[in-house]
């Protein structure tokens, strides 16, 4: 399916809201449902059997990135991921406590700060320590985020010869003027050479993020960030809005706020880059996703078999995530846990013995319930009224009696077609679909809008 652009309903409907990697979203986590409830439900997962999917949190970076909205630490002395990969191997340790880990691992994924700032000899220890204490499937997914300012030829070696397949790249944008903006100069002929490498040490894919919204950029400027990330011809890519929230990251106060584009610019940003990548024969998985044809996030967005979780779009649906180090977030089936955001509680708890989730929230039936309905529209971008009714033993129309009449509104925008059976998202509706999504959304109603970026 095409996206449609309309401007219009762009400014029409834009507003903060979730960008939906769970449901209820992770703002309404509490310290209420902490350590006790996560192994209440890692032991009553163990009953479904079902497969695992294993996120590692390494926060280290040497030098600040600052429109950055992740957890890391900054830390030009080496030394300290040492005690922080000790504590790691302790929390696998306490996760076993609870967790069958016998259950297949289809999926692995390690994020960041920089994984790559981990020396060859660490990286090698975390991922031996990994394959000593889980299943890992032989067509697991495997994939790391990587630094190309920072990552070597060997350390990309060793990454494939441990077995991971996958790669993600941070660029944001190929401007000099933008990347000192943002503190994170990268030459285009640096990533041509990291991206060369990748390709002849045979990885499966490589992923490319971009960012839109970010101080000095044009839309000029960013049709040419698009066109030579075409260039790169990478198997994924990722464009994000810009969320300028210094309130909560108190690092992007020292970006000029005169610097950043008009709400105009970052529409005509936004334009230029589906347009430039559905012609160079992109897909438009949807909200800030692109794929290959025949890539299967592709394929199963086609067949209805597209998920989402906390690591994003995944084909993955049905499974078990694991989160472990700061920060880390678990999602069960009708719980979701974070670890401690910071170092000193998450030690503390790990040197007192004990499993470092500290907040997180227990899924009632209504959850579950509009959980499917969310994901399945943000996702596939059609919901099967049937399906949800025999799988929940619900009226679809009464219990979401109030919803529908609000999409009333978006029908005649043009945004959605509401049938008897089926509620389809239109190609003008795509890239509104957190805002569909919202309508189903009780918490969010409740909340305070500064809580979330803008949907566009």
């Amino acid at each position: 399916m095409d996206v449609i652009f309309s401007e219009e309903l762009i400014k029409k409907y834009d507003k903060p809201g979730p960008r939906y990697t769970s449901y209820p979203p992770a703002t309404e986590f509490s310290e209420s449902y902490g350590r006790d409830y996560f192994i209440k439900h890692l032991l009553k997962s163990n009953e479904g059997g079902k497969p695992l999917s294993l996120y590692f949190h390494i926060p280290f970076c040497e030098n600040a990135c600052w429109f950055c909205g992740c957890n890391v630490i900054i830390n030009r002395i080496r030394g300290r991921e040492i005690p922080y990969l000790q504590r790691v191997a302790k929390e696998i340790d306490y996760l076993k406590r609870y967790l069958d880990t016998s259950r297949p691992v289809i999926q692995l994924h390690w994020g960041g700060g920089t994984p790559n700032y981990l020396t060859t000899a660490q990286t090698d220890y975390l991922f031996s320590l990994i394959r000593e204490n889980f299943e890992i499937s032989p067509d697991a997914e495997i994939s790391v985020e990587i630094d190309p300012r920072s990552i070597t030829f060997n350390q990309l070696k060793l990454y494939r010869e441990l077995g991971f397949n996958r790669i993600s790249i941070g660029v944001q944008d190929f401007n000099p003027k933008v990347q000192k903006a943002i503190n994170r100069i990268q030459p285009y002929p640096l990533l041509e050479k990291v991206i060369n490498w990748v390709r002849e040490l045979g990885f499966t894919s490589v992923n490319i993020d971009l960012i839109y919204g970010l101080p000095y950029q044009t839309p000029k400027s960013f049709e040419e960030t698009v066109k030579k990330t075409i260039a790169l011809n990478p198997d994924r890519i990722a464009v994000y809005n810009f969320a300028y929230v210094p309130w909560i990251k108190p690092l992007q106060r020292r970006i000029e706020k005169r610097a950043l584009p008009s709400p105009q610019e970052k529409l005509q940003m936004l334009k230029t880059a589906i347009e430039g990548f559905t012609e160079a024969g992109y897909v438009y998985i949807g909200m800030d996703h692109f794929a290959k044809p025949n890539d299967e996030l592709v394929i199963a967005q086609k067949e209805g078999k597209l998920w989402r979780n906390f690591q994003g779009y995944t084909t993955k649906k049905g499974v078990d995530l694991i989160g472990v180090g700061i920060s880390s977030i678990s999602m069960l089936e009708r719980y979701y846990g974070q670890n401690y955001k910071t170092v000193r509680p998450y030690y503390e708890a790990i040197d007192s013995g004990l499993l470092p989730t500290y907040r997180g929230i227990e899924l009632n039936d209504d959850d579950i319930v509009r959980r499917e309905v969310i994901t399945e529209l943000i996702c596939n971008f059609v919901l099967d009224k049937k399906v949800i009714e025999e799988k929940f033993g619900i009226a679809f129309d009464d219990y979401f009696e109030s919803e529908l009449k609000e999409l009333e509104e978006m029908e005649r925008d043009g945004l959605i077609q509401l049938g008897e059976r089926f509620l389809r998202v239109t190609p003008l509706g795509r890239l509104l679909i957190r805002n569909i999504c919202m309508v189903f959304d009780v918490y969010t109603k409740r909340r305070v809008e500064k809580r979330f970026s803008r949907t566009i």
